[in-house]
This record gives C-alpha cells, structure tokens and sequence, in this order.
C-alpha cells in the first residue's frame, strides 16, 4: 500500500485537508498519515461542524505536530509525498527556509530533500512580495505551489463540488486516482 503524509495547518480552508482524508480513506489503497497543528484544531471548530477527534480518526496512522522523531520524519519511512491543505504562509515560510521546527516542515523537508513529491495548498489573498518569494523559494526546493482556486468549467453546483474537484486534482499529482474528478473535454460516460 502506498504511504502520503497530509498535513493540515490553521491557515482558512481545513476542509481541503479533511476531503483528501475522506477521499483517501474511501479508496483503500493509500495509507494516510496526518499532522495536524494545533491551529488546525481550532480552525475545524471555526470553519466546519466536524471535530479534530474526527479529523483524527479518518488517518491510517496519526503524528503528533511536535514530534519531530516521528516515523515521517525520516528519508527511509517511504512515502509517495506529502500534500499540506491547506497551507499557511507560516509553514510556507519554514519549508522554504528548511526551519523544522514541528512535524509538518520536517516532514516536507525530508520529502523535498528525498525527491519526493510535496504540494502545498497555499491558503492566502491578496499576496504580497515576501509571500511571492517564499513560494518561489519552496518551487526552486522542489514544492508545487498549488493554491485551491476553483475549476468551473466542470460546472459545480455546490461548494462540495469544487472541493472534491480541487481536492482531486491535488492528488492527480501524487498519481492518486479518486474517480471523483471530472476532466476537461471528458464526457459523463468516459
């Protein structure tokens, strides 16, 4: 079974980090791995009706943010990636300068170093030039900077639907297939 660290941090939007918990979780076939900081926690309180108990309890396996010795804190724990959705300027800041402080930026650290897949769902508007350059730093590091703005153009009718959607596409980069995407010029039989 293939391994894939999801990290959710405090920044808006947690319910990215939780869909892709759900979605893989529905699969079978992907082991996941949550780091959840203690912002995320109160973030799901603000912005969901779900708890972190339950957010917890959608992961295979579940690290504490402090605990740098963790098993994903290590080049040899082998995994597919890590996805962080949502992603803080915060944690943006601390991949793209290599300060492991916590869990979830050793742990992208460890994949960018292992050339291993990280995508960071990168929460924050309108931007200005120090953020610009720390995504440029974490690209030249390795990350992809993939900031959830919505699809359209599968025509959603539901806030749910761009999530999946966006979510979806999200782990297309980890070469995850959920069947829940709906692809461009792609009819409803295909």
């Amino acid at each position: 079974m293939n391994r894939l660290i999801v990290g959710i941090t405090g920044a808006s939007g947690v319910i990215y980090g939780i869909r892709t918990l759900e979605m893989l979780q529905s699969l079978g076939t992907v082991e996941s791995h949550l780091i959840m900081s203690p912002s995320a926690a109160r973030t799901i309180v603000e912005e969901t009706d779900y708890t972190a108990e339950y957010v917890r309890s959608l992961a295979h396996e579940v690290h504490s943010f402090k605990d740098i010795g963790a098993s994903v804190a290590s080049g040899s724990f082998k995994t597919e990636g890590m996805l962080v959705a949502p992603c803080s300027i915060k944690t943006l800041s601390g991949i793209a300068n290599c300060y492991a402080d916590e869990l979830i930026v050793r742990a992208a650290d460890v994949c960018l170093k292992e050339r291993r897949r990280v995508v960071l769902m990168l929460r924050e508007t309108p931007l200005h030039a120090g953020h610009i350059a720390l995504m440029d730093q974490a690209t030249r590091s390795g990350a992809i900077i993939m900031p959830p703005v919505p699809a359209f153009y599968h025509r959603p009718r539901t806030l749910d639907d761009m999530v999946t959607q966006t979510v979806g596409r999200a782990l297309d980069l980890f070469g995850i297939e959920t069947h829940r995407v709906k692809r461009w010029k792609e009819s409803e039989e295909d």
